[in-house]
């Protein structure tokens, strides 16, 4: 029998309430109170602090608190990015970030799913998708990424779209959903 958190990890349903997985979200959200109250004049310390949390931090990157996340260790930012003030990742899948993304205030990137059948939902089985920016993207002020869905390079989202398929890249989408408006050169 495999255990909760084998089953989360494999995308498969789940229950939150197992003492591992229970485990985890404590270790994060301990880093996460460390990366929330570090000092903005101690840069050195909120990077440690941000590399505790995270399980990769590209270097140049920097990430604005306060940042909310269930793990943590299931999000992977590359060189260069930005994360502005409010952000949500829900990592209980893979969240990749790509080289060069610039992500704005309060962006939520949601890789969390519920069963839509009300009896394993009142049950509190839950699943979810990894979410996957490639390089270069840009995601407005407000923007929600949906569990499973991947942006294509150079691709920009704007303010307040929600984003609930894949969007190719070096394209800009708007609205909710989201959609792909324009083609960039």
């Amino acid at each position: 029998m495999t255990s909760m958190r084998e089953r989360m990890l494999a995308g498969e349903l789940y229950r939150a309430d197992d003492p591992e997985i229970v485990a985890e979200l404590d270790r994060a959200a301990i880093a996460m109170e460390r990366f929330n109250g570090s000092r903005a004049d101690d840069p050195e310390g909120r990077l440690a602090a941000l590399r505790e949390l995270l399980g990769e931090v590209g270097e140049g990157t920097w990430v604005r608190p306060p940042f909310h996340c269930d793990y943590g260790s299931r999000i992977t930012i590359g060189p260069r990015g930005f994360v502005n003030f409010n952000a949500v990742f829900l990592d209980v899948a893979p969240i990749t970030i790509g080289a060069d993304v610039q992500i704005g205030p309060n962006v939520q990137l949601l890789t969390a799913t519920h069963p839509v059948e009300p009896e394993p939902r009142r049950d509190k089985w839950e699943a979810a998708q990894p979410i996957t920016l490639g390089d270069n993207v840009w995601l407005g002020g407000g923007v929600i990424v949906l569990a499973g869905v991947t942006i294509g390079d150079n691709t920009v989202v704007g303010a307040g779209a929600v984003v609930t398929r894949d969007l190719p890249p070096n394209v800009v989408a708007v609205g909710n959903p989201a959609r792909a408006v324009r083609t960039l050169d």
